[in-house]
């Protein structure tokens, strides 16, 4: 059966509306590229006890080709069996959804059933498709499912989509948030504006997806005009493959940002968001156009102890040229910003 928006249980409903950390949850695997249970199961109870407010799984970080070697279904079943035993506080469950119309629709009715409470849909697969095709693809997916709007970077298969797209997509009823992270600044005022100008800032949540400016993005208030009224919003959480690593941490970051209200900004605020984005220049191997981007999460990970390797379903995919030592220096750079002794404290306590 379809979920509606307002089918949301209302704990959940706040979590989300509220603002949260949401990592984008990595996949486990052994040196033979299967699914590692054990090390899958225990990075949701890592997040889970480092403060998180929700799991996005089946996404980007989470790698797009387990649906093509069947783990779409079971990397969802752990995680959401973990946010319902491991801890006894709600825990908002986003499940990816990818593909041309068909196969997200299946996506969904996959979520639903594994009891997730939206879908993050990627429009990677519509390239070339106009607006109104767009649109259709996302209503249709919608009647299944609450959605989280995502706006993926170009840089690793993500589209080009104007201000006029997201009002139209903020209209539809069942979109309850949307992740922006085309990691440019123009193009996230195209959906802060896009959901003011479809009249939706009540309904749809606005999430950070841009790790390349994860803490000015949590601090910045937009005033978008509409007609002759002022606007004022927020992003309130972010949804992030960078905040699958030093989780501990981004919780702590999230409350500093969300403490600030409408108040001044502090300088060491503003410093902290140069520091998080060079971290995450090591992390996302910026240097390399992005080919590590999900090997070097998993290299904190494997470094922490929580996962045995970085292997990815792709053999390609490994650290880019100096990653690896460009990780370690941004690690000692910032020895606040990371949660190694918490991990240490509790690995063996996830991994049992």
């Amino acid at each position: 059966m379809p979920l509606r928006a307002d089918e949301i249980p209302a704990p959940i409903r706040e979590i989300l509306s509220t603002g949260t950390v949401i990592p984008a949850h990595p996949l486990a695997l052994t040196a033979n590229r299967t699914l590692d249970e054990r090390r899958q199961r225990a990075l949701s109870r890592y997040y889970l006890d480092a403060g998180a407010g929700g799991l996005a799984v089946g996404v980007h970080t989470t790698q797009f080709a387990i649906r093509e070697v069947g783990l779409y279904a079971p990397v969802l079943e752990f995680a959401r069996e973990e946010a319902t035993t491991w801890t006894d506080r709600p825990v908002a469950l986003i499940a990816g959804l990818a593909g041309r119309t068909e196969q997200a629709c299946r996506e969904a009715d996959i979520a639903v059933g594994l009891g997730y409470h939206a879908g993050l849909l990627s429009l990677a697969a519509f390239k070339g498709a106009s607006e109104d095709e767009l649109i259709d693809h996302c209503e249709r997916v919608a009647a299944r499912i609450p959605l989280f709007g995502f706006y993926l970077q170009t840089a690793v298969g993500g589209i080009p989509l104007s201000d006029a797209f997201w009002t139209r997509f903020a209209a539809i009823p069942e979109v309850i948030g949307i992740k922006m992270a085309p990691f440019n600044r123009y193009r996230t005022l195209d959906v802060v504006r896009g959901v003011a100008l479809a009249e939706a800032e009540e309904r749809v949540t606005l999430y950070t997806g841009n790790d390349d400016h994860i803490v000015a993005d949590l601090l910045t208030r937009f005033d978008v005009r509409r007609g002759a009224e002022t606007v004022r919003m927020r992003i309130k959480g972010g949804l992030l493959g960078h905040w699958s690593v030093w989780t501990r941490s981004a919780s702590e970051i999230l409350k500093r940002c969300q403490a600030v209200g409408d108040g001044p900004i502090p300088a060491d605020l503003l410093a902290l968001d140069a520091k998080v984005t060079d971290m995450n220049a090591a992390v996302f191997d910026v240097d390399n156009d992005f080919h590590g981007v999900i090997a070097g999460c998993h290299e904190i990970l494997r470094r922490q102890g929580l996962l045995d390797g970085i292997w990815c379903l792709d053999p390609a995919e490994g650290l880019g040229r100096g990653q690896a030592e460009k990780l370690t220096r941004v690690a000692a750079d910032y020895p606040d910003l990371v949660d190694d002794a918490f991990v240490a404290d509790n690995r063996d306590r996830w991994l049992g």
